[in-house]
């Protein structure tokens, strides 16, 4: 069983998201993330967020391990919102080709109905594919993940490193974790009892020696595979390889038809946009 404590990891589970192959998630994950960022439809982006959070519960998340995942995301989705509303207050008000002003702030910069449903709507795209991208990573075992992008066309090459790549992500936390320890017990404080500015030059003197690490890691892996050949032969065989089932196809049927939804809401909505203010 992984580590839980790093995070997005994968976490052996009897749940219907486990027991389907990880070609099968990805192609979930990219369908219903396709179909929410082609849509501004508050509708349609609902019902997503409806059904990425019941797989979230589904796939039996260890919410209490990903706390400091949930504050990284919170913070970007944060920044997000308010710098996109600094360069474009009106961005609501073009969009929707009416104009409902709610209060003054300063200067040019107005909170309208017409802005608010905007942002709205795009915070509502982050909760309809972040949860989604959390579940794919924590019931996928990258092996098995591997053998079924394989599976599906991908290139053996091309699937073995994102195999790799997500296999690596907890161990690249868990050194931060234990650089961070070693740092601290040296008296270079990163805690929120300390200034922003120390901080920052405390978290810098930990990432050098993890990049350092990871470089040389990378280095070894890449001889090992080198010596074993990996690469001369253009297919391979996979230990954890499997095949489709009835619940695959299923779930990508479905996550298929929010594509189409999404296409013909474009149509009727006479765009991307769903407009309540016309």
């Amino acid at each position: 069983m992984a580590n839980r404590t790093a995070g997005l990891t994968y976490i052996e589970k009897n749940t219907p998201l486990h027991k389907m192959t990880g070609g099968a998630k990805l192609l979930m994950l990219l369908f219903m993330s396709l179909a929410a960022m082609i849509t501004f439809d508050t509708r349609l982006l609902v019902v997503l967020v409806v059904v990425a959070i019941s797989l979230f519960v589904v796939a039996k998340m260890p919410i209490k391990e990903m706390k400091m995942i949930f504050s990284i995301l919170a913070f970007i989705m944060a920044v997000n919102l308010v710098v996109s509303y600094l360069f474009s207050p009106e961005e609501g008000v073009a969009i929707y080709g009416s104009r409902t002003e709610l209060f003054h702030i300063i200067g040019r910069y107005y909170i309208t109905r017409e802005q608010l449903f905007y942002q709205l709507n795009v915070t509502i795209k982050y909760f309809a594919i972040l949860p989604l991208a959390m579940v794919f990573f924590v019931t996928t075992d990258s092996s098995e993940f591997a053998a079924s992008l394989n599976a599906i066309g991908v290139n053996y090459k091309i699937a073995y490193s994102v195999s790799l790549a997500l296999r690596y992500i907890p161990s690249v936390l868990r050194e931060y974790h234990d650089i961070s320890q070693a740092q601290q017990a040296r008296g270079i404080d990163i805690s929120k009892n300390v200034k922003l500015s120390k901080r920052i030059i405390g978290i810098a003197t930990i990432m050098f020696p993890l990049i350092i690490t990871s470089i040389d890691k990378i280095d070894r892996i890449a001889g090992a595979m080198e010596l074993r050949s990996f690469g001369k032969h253009k297919k391979r065989t996979w230990y954890k390889a499997r095949p489709f089932k009835k619940l695959d196809y299923a779930a990508v049927a479905v996550s298929l038809l929010f594509i189409v939804a999404a296409v013909l809401l474009n149509f009727v909505n006479g765009g991307r946009f769903f407009n309540p203010f016309s």
